[in-house]
Order: C-alpha cells, then sequence, then structure tokens
C-alpha cells in the first residue's frame, strides 16, 4: 500500500491516530473543497505516486461539460488555469481582455451562455454577431457601403473593424 515504514512520519509517539500528516509539504497542498475530501478519495491505491493534476480526478466533469464543451474546444486539463478549489462553478475567464468584451459596455447582460455567441461549441473561435443583430442589417449597410473598403455584413469583417464591439472603434 506504499505507507512508510517510519511511523513517525505521520504518527506521533504518545497516540496513534490522528496521524499528524502535513499535505502542505507536498506537491499538491490542499486547499478549497479539496480539505475536507475523504484521503481514500484521492488515495485508493496508496499514499505514494499519486498524481496531483486536476484531470487525473476531473476527467468525468472535464468530459461532461457542455457549455462550454471543454472536449470540444480543446480546453486545458490543468482545470486551475479557468477554476479554482473553493468555487469550481465559475470559471475565471477574463473575456473582455483576452478577446471581446461581453461583461461590460453595450454587451453586458445581453447574453446567458458562451452558446449565444458560440453557436457551435466545437469550435469556440467562431462567433456570432449577426445572431443578436440581424435586426440592424439595413441600417448598417446604409452607414458601411461605399464608406468602407470592400465591406461585408458578416460577423468576422465586424469584428475586423470593431474588437471592442463599439461603433467608434
Amino acid at each position: 500500500n506504499n505507507f512508510s515504514h517510519d511511523c513517525l512520519q505521520c504518527h506521533d509517539q504518545t497516540k496513534w491516530s490522528p496521524a499528524t500528516f502535513d499535505h502542505n509539504t507536498t506537491q499538491f497542498p490542499l486547499t478549497g473543497a479539496h480539505v475536507n475530501v475523504a484521503c481514500t478519495n484521492c488515495h485508493s491505491s496508496g499514499y505514494s505516486n499519486t498524481a496531483a493534476d486536476c484531470y487525473s480526478c476531473h476527467k468525468s466533469e472535464y468530459d461532461q461539460t457542455n457549455d462550454p464543451n471543454h472536449a470540444a474546444a480543446s480546453f486545458p486539463t490543468d482545470c486551475a488555469q479557468c477554476h479554482n478549489t473553493t468555487n469550481w462553478g465559475d470559471a475565471n475567464w477574463d473575456h473582455d481582455n483576452q478577446y471581446f468584451p461581453i461583461n461590460s459596455g453595450k454587451h453586458r447582460g445581453e447574453w446567458n451562455t458562451c452558446a449565444d455567441c458560440h453557436a457551435n461549441t466545437n469550435d469556440y473561435g467562431t462567433f456570432s454577431c449577426i445572431d443578436c443583430h440581424e435586426h440592424e442589417k439595413t441600417r448598417t449597410d446604409n452607414q458601411h457601403i461605399g464608406e468602407v473598403r470592400n465591406y461585408t455584413y458578416d460577423s468576422a469583417a465586424c469584428y475586423n473593424c470593431h474588437p471592442q464591439g463599439k461603433a467608434d472603434n
């Protein structure tokens, strides 16, 4: 079972239980929800050589997540890049600064899920401005035809000229 033969590594001389093992001295300090998990949840085959990566325990959550679909979008399997150990549900993805501002300005509160803009959940690099702004086509055409070289009314063209989602950029 891979336990050390040196009992004093985990126990003291006055009492056998509880063990005094300090997980903070390992390559996987326990934080957040991991603090209250039973040892056997991670150490079913002993205590040596237990994987310390998120995916080894959270593979099923990763594979079953569909908003967004982590596997299809090839999200990293290092969960800590977007999540923390205290609140798994809310990712700390900074969409506004890394890509397009959806949490500020006119787009704030105008969407409910990633799929509202990213209809193809197998490719989060594709998105649609037109799905929400289709009713503005005539006005937008009138403002751009003759003013913008090679103007087309499509999402990629919108984003190329308006990467911050504002009319003046």
